[in-house]
């Protein structure tokens, strides 16, 4: 049974890992026994959270700094990270960005970044990694969602158009690539506790309206998601492909 959640040997590339829930994320692949890189633009922060990793865990831990909205940059950091870890088994897409503003005040700008962050990010790494994934015949991709995927709160159109997106980029990969060996799934956090969303949480009204809309009366923490992105990333799933996971207590179940 053990050897079916067992991530050792396998190295895992963890995009936007240098805080929040990306190195939650990187951390909860470690303990599976991963070889870790992470990615983030703060090459500083990125090395203290390598530091911190590589301590608590005791595996490897590698790290590259690359724009993920840029094509060759991409392209180069990939190559940088397989050169230092070794070819990429399990590519986790977890940059993101948030827009709160009502759709008659958003700007093109401001749109385009959302959609380049959140989407053409997530295509762009995919594809620079999957080259050798299919050449090797095996791989995860799994790609950070929200439930957003499927709900919209008003303020936040162009972040659920970018997740929503994702979702069927996420079952396009799988009809391309499921056939060469790799698995592409989803995980959709609900409302989780990060240094981004403190300002919610300390809202007295948001916090409640969390807490009443949740069947299961709170919100996640970023360790509630690292038991799915396991089981996703391990031979436990070889048979789930193309998949979106709500890991979200609840709500989107219920209205």
């Amino acid at each position: 049974m053990n050897e079916l959640f067992d991530l050792t040997g396998r190295v895992a590339l963890v995009t936007g890992s240098s805080r929040g829930i990306g190195v939650a994320l990187a951390a909860g692949l470690a303990a599976a026994g991963a070889e870790v890189v992470l990615h983030g633009r703060d090459a500083g922060r990125l090395a203290a959270a390598r530091d911190e990793l590589a301590a608590r865990s005791g595996t490897k831990v590698y790290t590259v700094a690359f724009d993920v909205t840029d094509p060759d940059a991409v392209r180069d950091g990939v190559q940088r990270a397989e050169a230092a870890a070794g070819p990429i088994d399990i590519l986790v897409n977890n940059t993101g960005v948030q827009h709160r503003e009502p759709i008659l005040d958003v700007s093109p700008g401001d749109w385009d970044r959302v959609l380049q962050t959140n989407l053409t990010s997530a295509f762009l790494v995919s594809r620079a990694v999957a080259a050798g994934m299919v050449t090797r015949g095996r791989g995860k991709i799994v790609n950070i969602c929200s439930v957003q995927t499927w709900l919209a709160r008003p303020g936040i159109a162009a972040y659920a158009a970018s997740k929503a997106g994702l979702a069927a980029l996420t079952r396009g990969m799988c009809a391309e690539w499921a056939g060469h060996g790799l698995n592409v799934n989803a995980l959709a956090p609900g409302y989780v506790v990060t240094e981004l969303t403190r300002a919610l949480v300390d809202d007295p009204a948001f916090d409640s309206w969390i807490r009443g809309r949740t069947p299961a009366g709170r919100w996640a923490t970023v360790d509630d998601l690292t038991g799915t992105l396991i089981w996703l990333a391990a031979p436990a799933s070889d048979f789930v492909n193309g998949q979106v996971i709500a890991v979200d207590g609840g709500l989107t179940a219920v209205v």
